[in-house]
């Protein structure tokens, strides 16, 4: 294979960056030190919501881009490049439609902060490590916000338990998607990762031919579709697997890193 001309990388946080622990090697900043030398630009594509990614990347957070909360809102330098919302009245149904699911915990994601009304020790603690901007609300129809997502949690499985009702009642008229074991995301349906990663191609002047992705679950099949060097993680989904080219190794090996050391060594 002749070299690959890379000027953007994208990757999956949770199961394909972040290690089992959920922690992120700190060889990364290295790596990402010689990838900005080389002035290909590096995105963090997660479900996290963007105050959780700018505290895992404190030291480089003005050198990086962030497709958070799923693709719905893509900010870089502390602008936002890009955001994708859901009308209240939506918000409203979907909320209900949740409530109605015994054991589920809902997030509702708003680009100032996370809400919740659940108190279950357990299911706060789950939620801290994906949005560390989150308050505690007695209803969350009553809150105002510009919202981009709704997250539902289910500690049994999501794929199972809540997936079928939900995608039966908003799959026609939202992104309906199981972005990890125990969770389920509503957005708007035009959002994606892919489809933020789009924006940016446009907006910064780079093809799908030299887009570099990398993920685990089915919220990143978007993002691997708009790459040509698309990546699953060897512990990613099987059926995720079936979206991307190429294979790295899992996030437990340090999957990501060993990619992008080889194409930094292609020199």
């Amino acid at each position: 294979m002749s070299q690959r001309i890379i000027k953007f990388i994208a990757t999956d946080m949770d199961g394909t960056l972040l290690d089992e622990k959920g922690q992120l090697d700190p060889e990364f900043f290295a790596l990402h030190k010689q990838l900005d030398e080389r002035g290909i630009l590096f995105a963090a594509a997660s479900g996290r919501q963007y105050y959780s990614l700018l505290d895992t990347f404190a030291e480089i957070q003005d050198r990086i881009m962030f497709i958070a909360e799923n693709g719905t809102l893509v900010m870089y330098k502390g602008e936002e490049l890009y955001s994708s919302t859901i009308d209240k009245a939506a918000i409203a149904d979907i909320i209900n439609a949740a409530r109605s699911i015994a054991g589920t915990h809902v997030v509702l994601c708003g680009k100032r902060s996370a809400y919740i009304e659940t108190q279950d020790p357990q299911a706060m603690e789950e939620i801290q490590k994906y949005y560390h901007r989150c308050e505690s609300v007695s209803d969350l129809l009553s809150v105002e916000d510009d919202f981009i997502k709704v997250a539902i949690c289910h500690f049994d499985g999501t794929e199972q338990w809540v997936y079928p009702s939900i995608n039966a009642k908003f799959g026609d008229s939202h992104k309906v998607v199981v972005s990890a074991k125990i969770w389920l995301d509503v957005m708007n349906a035009e959002a994606s990762k892919g489809t933020a990663i789009k924006q940016l191609q446009a907006k910064f002047h780079f093809t799908e031919q030299e887009t570099m992705t990398f993920g685990d679950y089915f919220n990143d099949v978007e993002m691997l579709q708009a790459s040509y060097y698309s990546y699953a993680v060897e512990n990613a989904h099987e059926q995720v697997k079936t979206y991307a080219r190429f294979r790295a190794p899992s996030n437990r090996d340090g999957g990501v890193l060993t990619i992008i050391k080889a194409l930094l060594s292609e020199d």
